[in-house]
């Protein structure tokens, strides 16, 4: 194994990937300040915005007021998820930093996903990459289910590094390997990281786990240890997918920091000011937070 990075980028992709995976949709003004609150935090990277029909993704419906509204961090990126060409407009009116493409490394997926193939899926994207370029605009790539599939169940390496592929040529900065149900395993996650590393560098690959089998904070050190240095984390682990059975939500960042804290790993981030943007999320949401060292933190400081 390599030595482990000396300094990580997390994601933060609460205010996106997280709400819009909750029953209730919050109001504007709380998304807001949400997004504020981890802009403060430190984070380089907080994924704001999704521009897709509303009558899908109810949650997503005050994405362009977000956008307009936030307090804008210098060196903060800003992204929003498109779908297509009109989403990709609305970004840009938006003036989202970084748009983010998706499509699947399951055939099965994809079909019930979004009712096409994976090739159709990424197709689909070419104008939105061309017109990422033009304007000056990050553009990240997100492959889900790249570890296994509530449909087809395992998804072979190979899969992962056409996806990867397919991806590298529309020309993303960036690329997710999602862990979408959360079955991955540590062996497993080094295997696919560095099957997509064979396609796309291992520098510019992100990890993005779901805690289902409590495996996310294992899998995240397994990748680390072949090189990866992005990580996806949600606030509080708000989030999960719609589209995905059985998927509970994403690793909360609180947990990720603990353990880069630990590892004497930089993230220029304050653990701190996530709890509290964690404990009033949660309020927000009417619960406790799903964090464990972010609820230890914050019963701590109440001793």
């Amino acid at each position: 194994m390599m030595p482990l990075p000396t300094k990580v980028k997390i994601v933060e992709v609460g205010p996106r990937d997280g709400l819009q995976n909750e029953k209730e949709a919050l109001g504007a003004d709380v998304k807001i300040e949400l997004v504020e609150r981890l802009a403060r935090a430190g984070f380089v990277n907080v994924e704001a915005a999704a521009f897709v029909s509303p009558k899908w993704v109810p949650q997503m419906a005050t994405s362009a007021e977000v956008l307009a509204r936030i307090e804008r961090r210098p060196g903060t990126i800003y992204s929003a998820l498109v779908p297509n060409m009109q989403g990709f407009e609305a970004a840009l009116a938006g003036k989202a930093d970084e748009v983010v493409v998706f499509g699947a490394a399951s055939e099965a997926f994809s079909q019930k996903n979004i009712n096409c193939s994976i090739a159709e899926s990424i197709a689909r994207f070419e104008p939105v990459a061309r017109a990422a370029k033009e304007h000056g605009l990050r553009l990240r790539g997100s492959i889900s289910t790249a570890f296994g599939c509530p449909y087809q169940g395992a998804v072979s390496l190979d899969a992962v590094g056409d996806v990867v592929a397919r991806m590298r040529d529309l020309g993303c900065d960036e690329i997710d390997i999602a862990d979408t149900i959360g079955v991955a395993t540590a062996r497993q996650t080094q295997a696919v990281m560095l099957r997509a590393a064979q396609e796309f560098p291992m520098g510019q690959l992100a990890g993005h786990f779901h805690d289902t089998y409590g495996q996310a904070l294992a899998n995240i050190y397994a990748a680390l240890e072949v090189g990866v240095a992005i990580f996806h984390s949600s606030v509080a682990g708000l989030g999960g997918c719609p589209y995905a059975k059985g998927a509970t939500g994403n690793v909360a960042t609180e947990d990720v920091l603990y353990l880069m804290q630990g590892l004497g790993i930089e993230t220029g981030v304050d653990l701190d000011q996530v709890v509290d943007a964690g404990l009033f999320i949660s309020a927000q949401l009417g619960r406790k937070s799903i964090s464990r060292a972010g609820n230890a933190l914050a019963a701590k400081r109440a001793d």
